[in-house]
Parts: C-alpha cells; sequence; structure tokens
C-alpha cells in the first residue's frame, strides 16, 4: 500500500467500483481449491498451472489482452455449481469490503459459462446470493450487468439476451444492465446495435468495453450507435480532444482501471493513464480493480498506486469519489447516502489539516 499521508483518507473513502469482472476475481488459491472439487483437470501442457505460486507468477508476464484472456477463459473452466459461483463472489466482497467498497455494479460473463454447459440459473443464483450476503453482512449494496463477448457470433449474444431465463432476470432487477466485454481491436462496438436497442427497449442501463487496446474511434462508435452511458476503460478518448470536449459535456462516465492497464500494455506504466489530464479536462470516470485477482490489486491498490503516480490532493480525490457516486445506477436515496459518508469524511480531514497548521 501507499505510503502517503492520504492513506487512511483514500482507504476510507465511500468507492463505488464499476468496473469488476466477478470471473475475474478468481485467484489461483480458489481455482485450484474448485478445480479439486469438481474434478476438472487442469492443462498440464502449460508450467503455470503447476500450483497457485506459479500461475501468479505468470499472471505477472501477460504480454496483451488476448494473452490475458486466454487464462481467464481457462479460470472459468472451474465454475460447475451455485455454490462455485457464490464462492466467488463472496471472495470479491472481503476484499471489496476491507478496500471501502460501499457500492458494486459487477460485471459476469455468461455466455462463458452457458457454452460449456452451465445453466444462466445457476450461474445467476450464486451471484445474487452472494450479494444479498454483502448487502446483509457487509453493507455493500450491488447491481449485476450481463456482458456479451464480443468474439463471439452476433446471433449468439441476441439468442442469450432473449433466452426466457435471461428476460426474466431482467425484467424482475437481479440484473440491471448490459455491457460489452473480451477481445477489442477487430470488434468494433457498432456490430451490437440491435443488442443495444432491445435492452434499451426493456429500459435496462448500458455502457460498453471501448478505448482500451482498441482506437479512440471504438468510443465514438460506443456512444453514438449503441447510446450507452458508460464507456469501460476509455483511456484513448485522449487522443481525440473534441471527442473528450464532448464527453465531458455529456457528463458520461470513464470506467478506469489503471492496474489493469499496465498489466496488458495498454500504457508503459500509471503515469501514463490519464488521470490528471482528464482530472483537468472535466472528464468524470471512476477508478476500478477490472480484474483483480489476475492483475495484482483490488480497488485500493489502484486509488494507491494512482496517489503515487500522482499525488492527488483532497479535493482531487473527492471530485473522482463524488463522481463515482453519481454515475452509479442505483437509487437516488442510496446516492444520498453515500454523498452524506464523503462529505463527512472530507470535513473531518479539512479539520485535520487546520489543527497541523
Amino acid at each position: 500500500m501507499c505510503q502517503s499521508p492520504l492513506h487512511e483518507f483514500l482507504q476510507r473513502l465511500p468507492k463505488c467500483e464499476h468496473h469488476m469482472h466477478l470471473e475475474g476475481a478468481l485467484a489461483p488459491s480458489l481455482l485450484f481449491e474448485l478445480a479439486q472439487r469438481n474434478n476438472i483437470a487442469l492443462p498440464k501442457d502449460d508450467d503455470a498451472f503447476a500450483s497457485p505460486e506459479s500461475l501468479i507468477a505468470r499472471y505477472k508476464r501477460f504480454t496483451s489482452l488476448d494473452d490475458f484472456l486466454h487464462y481467464y477463459y481457462i479460470g472459468m473452466s472451474v465454475l460447475i455449481n451455485t455454490s462455485d459461483f457464490e464462492a466467488l463472489a463472496w471472495s470479491y466482497f472481503t476484499h471489496a469490503h476491507r478496500s471501502g467498497v460501499v457500492h458494486a455494479e459487477l460485471f459476469f460473463d455468461p455466455q462463458a459459462h452457458t457454452t460449456r454447459g452451465i445453466p444462466y440459473s445457476t450461474v445467476l443464483s450464486g451471484f445474487i446470493a452472494a450479494c444479498n450476503r454483502a448487502n446483509h453482512e457487509l453493507g455493500i449494496t450491488t447491481e449485476l450487468i450481463t456482458c456479451f463477448l464480443r468474439h463471439l457470433p452476433i446471433p449468439d449474444s441476441l439468442a442469450l439476451f432473449e433466452d426466457p431465463d435471461v428476460q426474466e432476470s431482467y425484467r424482475r432487477g437481479d440484473v440491471r444492465g448490459i455491457g460489452i466485454d473480451s477481445t477489442e481491436v477487430g470488434y468494433q462496438p457498432e456490430r451490437f446495435k440491435e443488442l443495444y436497442d432491445r435492452a434499451k427497449g426493456m429500459g435496462l442501463r448500458r455502457t460498453a468495453h471501448a478505448g482500451e487496446e482498441g482506437p479512440v474511434g471504438y468510443i465514438a462508435n460506443a456512444l453514438e450507435t449503441l447510446d450507452v452511458e458508460r464507456i469501460d476503460h476509455g483511456i484513448q478518448l485522449i487522443d481525440n480532444p473534441e471527442l473528450m470536449k464532448k464527453v465531458t459535456a455529456k457528463g458520461t462516465l470513464l470506467t478506469i482501471c489503471p492496474l489493469s492497464n499496465v498489466v496488458l500494455k495498454c500504457v508503459a506504466g500509471i503515469n501514463d493513464v490519464p488521470i490528471k489530464r482528464f482530472l483537468e479536462g472535466g472528464v468524470r470516470f471512476s477508478i476500478n480493480s477490472d480484474d483483480p485477482a489476475y492483475f495484482g490489486g483490488y480497488i485500493l491498490e489502484n486509488y494507491c498506486k494512482v496517489q503515487e503516480a500522482f499525488g492527488l490532493g483532497l479535493r482531487e480525490w473527492e471530485v473522482i469519489c463524488r463522481n463515482g457516486i453519481e454515475g452509479s445506477w442505483c437509487e437516488d436515496s442510496r446516492k444520498r447516502e453515500m454523498f452524506g459518508i464523503l462529505e463527512g469524511l472530507v470535513k473531518e480531514w479539512e479539520g485535520k489539516r487546520e489543527e497541523g497548521e
């Protein structure tokens, strides 16, 4: 963790996480445990799967998004039963609670499970059980978001979207919105227009991964063609000042994942994530962990790395936290609660500064 004088303040900030893939919280220790329990054979021709320690070491050497995704999808193979999905999500929530997360809007990838014969109901029921427990025991409120895999044929995504169980989960409010993820380059957002039109017609919230490895044009396409309300990653926005002005004026939230960007070689270092330039330009963004079990840090680690790189002040962190709360998809009453926590914390720390002067 960072040695900044603001570390305690960073830890206590009421964080909203908007960009976290539940499957990305599958720590190697749990992966090996579930593989043994479910009698799943891990690859024998890859030395990375010799032990949890060797897998952790391999995770430190990702060369690209696709290199990461190779291991990401292998990891999912151990998730079979409702209890597996509950254990996975609960593992995330325990880390998130220690990091100061009070509200989480979480992605999951139904197609990665249904294509291997795991029913959607099995996946969803496990995640809902963990979400309910997190609310009751940890005070974390949640929303779930189905992500569709952009490397699969579009008809597959449309078929899943129209599946009766999936449709019922939307109608019940168990799932609040949709997104697209997986391999970005070569899979333009506009391919999913029909899917997003159907989702909008149902009143679902809409986001999309764009501008991570893909060019800034993907961000424009997602905004214009898919009518998304948020952009996941979006760091390439810095390459188009005019689009950046439009995004700022509209108030679109970017869900930035600094550690992920570094590990997947989208940037050379945290210093190259355009945090400061977005702040100076008025771009709204939140800071998130993406796939924390693979990228070496949960949300607080991302906050700390940003602080080490940029040395932000109290007010800048207040802006980041406030924008994250405002950009969440929860009820206004919940936002007011989180704003109250933030305002109390800022007042407390301003008082500490005055006492120290």
